[in-house]
C-alpha cells in the first residue's frame, strides 16, 4: 500500500484554487417529485477544474496521507483508517455528497497553524463517510485532531435519506480544532446560502436535527465581545457572521432569488438582501409551492434575477444585448460614491457546477447520481456521472488555465459561453436550444437506465459498473463533441458583428433602439445628421 495516495492529490485538484464565490441549494427527500436528496453547487473561481476519481483502498496500520500546500510544502500526515470509499467528484459510493461556500465570516479566526483547509476535509471526509450524519462527525474529528486553516465556511452535506447544513469557523491562531454547528434541512424543505452565515439559534439538545462542537463557542463568542447574555439567546449568525451592506448585497440576494422562485406564495421581501436594518433575515429553510424535479433544479441555478427589477438582462449596464455578465471587480467606486454590481447565481467565472442526486429505493452505485456541469450555469450542460463508475470522461480531465485546447471539455464550454457574450441576446437561444435538447434526452432516458442498472445489480455487480461508466463516459464526450460543434456554428454564424440568415448571407442587425436612444441622451449632438434645410450648399461628394 502506498503511503501517498496520488489518485487522491489529483482529485483535489478539483478544487485547488480556493472557491470563495459559491452558491448552494439544499432539497430533502419529500421536497423533491422523486424523493431524492438534491444537492447543488457552483463552485465559482478562476481555475481549471480537473475531474477526478479516486478508487476505494485498503490501508495498513502506518498509511497516511501526507498534507502539503500548493507550492509543495508539508504541512503534516493523516492517519489513514483501515478502508477508505470510492468518490467520483465530489459524492462517494454510499451517495454522501457535500458541496461548500465560503462565508468568511471573522476572518482573524482563520488559524494558521492548523492542517486542513475546507477542500481537503471534505475530500477526506468524503473517502471515510458512511452518511451525512457520520460525515458531519467525522469532519468534527479531523478538525479536532489535526487542525483547521480557512476562514467561515457552510457545507451541504447529503445522503440517500437526509440533508443537512454545517457552519464552521476557525479558532485563531493557535487556537484547536473549530467551532461548528450543523441542522438537518426538515423533510419537506428546501434550503440555500451563499458565501453567507446562515445558521442563527438552535436547539442545543436535539441530537436528531443539531450537531455541534460544544458550547464553548459561547464563552468563546462572549470572551471576543461577539455576544452578550443580555442580547437574547446565542446567534451563531450574529457572534461568527456579521453582515455588512456590501456582503448582503453578494450573499442575501441569491438565497431571496432561490426562495422567492421556490416559493412565490410566501412574498419573500428583497429588503433585507438591499440592506434594510429594519428587515427580517430570511428563513433558514423554505416549504416550496411545488416538488422540485431535476431539470427545475438546473433551472434555478441558472439565475440572474430574470423578471424582478434586478433583472441583470436589462438597463444599459447589460449592454445591446441584455448580456447578464458583469465583469470583476464587483464593487467600484465613481466620485466618491461606493456602488456594486449584482451578484446572480450563474456567473462567468464558475469552473464547474453539480446537482446531485442521493435516493434511497436504488443501489448506492446506481442511486448516487451527479449532475455536473462546466463553466457558466447558464450556458453549461449537465452530463450524468453515476457513483458506480470507475473511469471519467478523458476531457474533463484534461488541459490547464493558461493554454487553450478544444481537448478540453472546459476550454470547449469556456468558448462558447465567452464568444456568446458579443452578442448574448441572439447567440443564447441557440445554446440553449442544444443545452435543452441535450439535458432533456438525458433526463428521458435516466428511467430506463437506471432500471437496467438495478437489474445487473444483482445479477452481476462488475457488469453493472462497466454498463454505468459506459453511458456516463461515452455520453458526457458526445457532449463536448456537439459543444465543440456549436462554438464553430457560432463564430460562423455571427462573425464580425453580422448575423447569417438561412441561407448562409450575412445580415446586417444594428443596435436595439432602447441602446440606441441611451446612447444619444448621453451623447446627443455627436451623431445626429443634418437635415437638406440645414445645409448652407449642396454637399460636395
Amino acid at each position: 500500500m502506498t503511503r501517498l495516495l496520488s489518485s487522491f492529490l489529483m482529485l483535489i485538484l478539483l478544487v485547488a484554487i480556493p472557491a470563495t464565490a459559491c452558491t448552494n441549494f439544499i432539497a430533502s427527500p419529500k421536497a423533491t417529485a422523486d424523493g431524492s436528496v438534491i444537492v447543488t453547487y457552483t463552485c465559482d473561481g478562476e481555475f481549471h477544474p480537473i475531474l477526478r476519481n479516486t478508487p476505494a483502498a485498503d490501508h495498513g496500520p502506518d498509511d497516511y496521507f501526507e498534507v502539503t500546500t500548493w507550492g509543495g510544502k508539508v504541512l503534516g500526515k493523516v492517519k489513514q483508517p483501515a478502508h477508505t470509499f470510492a468518490v467520483v467528484n465530489l459524492m462517494n459510493e454510499n451517495q454522501v455528497t457535500i458541496g461548500e461556500t465560503t462565508t468568511g465570516g471573522r476572518e482573524e479566526l482563520t488559524n494558521p497553524e492548523g492542517m486542513l483547509s475546507y477542500w481537503r476535509l471534505m475530500q477526506l471526509t468524503l473517502q471515510r463517510a458512511e452518511s451525512a450524519r457520520h460525515a458531519i462527525q467525522v469532519m468534527g474529528d479531523l478538525v479536532d485532531e489535526y487542525g483547521y486553516n480557512s476562514t467561515g465556511e457552510s457545507f451541504a452535506i447529503g445522503d440517500a435519506h437526509e440533508a443537512w447544513i454545517m457552519e464552521m469557523v476557525g479558532p485563531g491562531p493557535g487556537g484547536q480544532g473549530a467551532h461548528w454547528v450543523a441542522l438537518r434541512v426538515p423533510n419537506g424543505y428546501v434550503s440555500a446560502y451563499a458565501n453567507g452565515g446562515r445558521i442563527a439559534t438552535f436547539d442545543w439538545d436535539d441530537d436528531d436535527n443539531c450537531l455541534h462542537s460544544g458550547q464553548d463557542m459561547v464563552q468563546f463568542a462572549q470572551e471576543s465581545g461577539w455576544y452578550d447574555e443580555a442580547d437574547g439567546p446565542f446567534s451563531w449568525r450574529k457572534a461568527f457572521h456579521p453582515a455588512t451592506p456590501q456582503k448582503l448585497r453578494y450573499t442575501a440576494a441569491r438565497v431571496w432569488s432561490l426562495f422567492r422562485r421556490c416559493a412565490p406564495s410566501q412574498n419573500f421581501s428583497a429588503d433585507y438582501q438591499r440592506g434594510d436594518a429594519d428587515a427580517e433575515p430570511y428563513p433558514l429553510w423554505v416549504k416550496p409551492d411545488e416538488k422540485l424535479d431535476v431539470a427545475a433544479v438546473f433551472d434555478l441555478m441558472r439565475d440572474h434575477y430574470e423578471g424582478t427589477e434586478f433583472d441583470m438582462t436589462q438597463g444599459v449596464d447589460a449592454g445591446p444585448y441584455g448580456n447578464p455578465t458583469r465583469w470583476r471587480p464587483m464593487g467600484f467606486e465613481v466620485d466618491d460614491m461606493q456602488y456594486t454590481w449584482e451578484r446572480p447565481i450563474s456567473t462567468q467565472q464558475t469552473g464547474f457546477s453539480m446537482v446531485t442526486q442521493s435516493r434511497s429505493w436504488l443501489p448506492d452505485p446506481v442511486g448516487g447520481l451527479t449532475w455536473y456541469g462546466l463553466d457558466d450555469t447558464w450556458f453549461t450542460c449537465y452530463v450524468p456521472l453515476y457513483c458506480g463508475i470507475d473511469a471519467i470522461p478523458e476531457s474533463y480531465a484534461r488541459g490547464g488555465l493558461g493554454q487553450f485546447t478544444w481537448d478540453s471539455a472546459w476550454w470547449t464550454f469556456n468558448f462558447v459561453s465567452n464568444f456568446a457574450a458579443l452578442k448574448y441576446s441572439y447567440m443564447s437561444p441557440d445554446i440553449r436550444t442544444v443545452q435543452n435538447q441535450l439535458e432533456g434526452q438525458f433526463l428521458a432516458l435516466q428511467p430506463a437506465v437506471e432500471k437496467t442498472a438495478a437489474e445487473l445489480a444483482k445479477k452481476d455487480p462488475e457488469l453493472m459498473r462497466a454498463y454505468l461508466t459506459d453511458y456516463s463516459v461515452q455520453h458526457a464526450e458526445d457532449v463536448v463533441r456537439k459543444w465543440r460543434d456549436l462554438g464553430e456554428y457560432l463564430l460562423t454564424t455571427y462573425n464580425d458583428g453580422y448575423v447569417k440568415d438561412a441561407d448562409g448571407r450575412a445580415r446586417e442587425k444594428g443596435y436595439p433602439d432602447s441602446w440606441l436612444r441611451a446612447v444619444l441622451k448621453q451623447r446627443p449632438e455627436q451623431f445626429l445628421l443634418p437635415t437638406d434645410e440645414t445645409l448652407s450648399e449642396p454637399a460636395d461628394y
